[in-house]
């Protein structure tokens, strides 16, 4: 689990939570039903709306990286490469067949098939670098769902707090119901700029972030088989690819 994304949405919402006591504001104060419906409904209405359902299934799938980021393993990887790298130079490339029927990462498996096929260097790099895009667009795209959610927010947020003002001027003949759309107005505010700068807009971010991780990791398998297709020496491809630690 990815504590650090953990404790950073913890220190935010208890920094305004925390605030709001300090200064002598209630909980109670900020749960506006109404509000929430307008802010979250509205927001999520606008989205799906703009959004392929392929695309928002996607996005649904990898928000757990937030708290269960991908994290491939370079030193792993490597040695793999390693592996393939040492048993293509005693038993040819036809000797990781056997490799490739143990392989579980579908893009490493892929790399590998290619390699095995007996494809050129430069077919190898065209369709793995593809193959690297659209994922990596694919994931990018998902992540900006979450964003455009962070720009809805405070808009929507502002239209619950007109929906507030309206109640509150239907109902100047009646004091008791002044409060309640005044506080709607208010906290839907509230919710959308919240949402927006405290979940929505960072988390997008994050996935971003992740996105480009794992894109780092699958560029070094492309790195690694293109040195073992060209018959590089697997000391000379172990350091080609522990730059790519480096800078993980």
């Amino acid at each position: 689990m990815d504590l650090v994304a953990l404790i950073g949405i913890c220190i935010a919402f208890i920094a305004i939570l925390g605030g709001n006591f300090l200064e002598g504001g209630q909980l109670a104060a900020l749960l506006n039903t109404p509000a929430l419906l307008i802010v979250l409904g509205g927001t999520l209405g606008a989205v799906i709306l703009q959004t392929p359902l392929a695309r928002l299934i996607h996005a649904l799938k990898i928000v757990r990286w937030i708290l269960l980021p991908p994290r491939p393993d370079v030193t792993a990887g490597i040695q793999k490469m390693m592996l393939w790298s040492a048993t293509a130079r005693r038993e040819g490339l036809l000797g990781l067949e056997r490799i490739l029927e143990t392989e579980t990462d579908s893009f490493s498996h892929k790399a590998l098939e290619l390699l095995v096929d007996g494809g050129e260097s430069q077919v190898i790099r065209h369709v793995m670098e593809s193959e690297l895009d659209a994922r990596e667009n694919k994931d990018i795209a998902a992540a900006h769902v979450y964003k455009s959610m962070g720009g809805y927010a405070p808009t929507i947020g502002i239209i619950g707090a007109v929906l507030g003002l309206i109640q509150v001027m239907t109902n100047l003949a009646d004091p008791s119901a002044l409060g309640a759309g005044i506080a709607t107005a208010f906290v839907a505010t509230i919710y959308g700029v919240g949402f927006a700068n405290l979940l929505f807009l960072p988390l997008a971010d994050r996935l971003v972030s992740q996105t480009g991780r794992v894109s780092a990791y699958q560029a070094m398998i492309i790195e690694g088989v293109l040195a073992i297709a060209e018959g590089e020496h697997p000391r000379s491809i172990e350091l080609r690819l522990r730059a790519f630690g480096e800078n993980y």
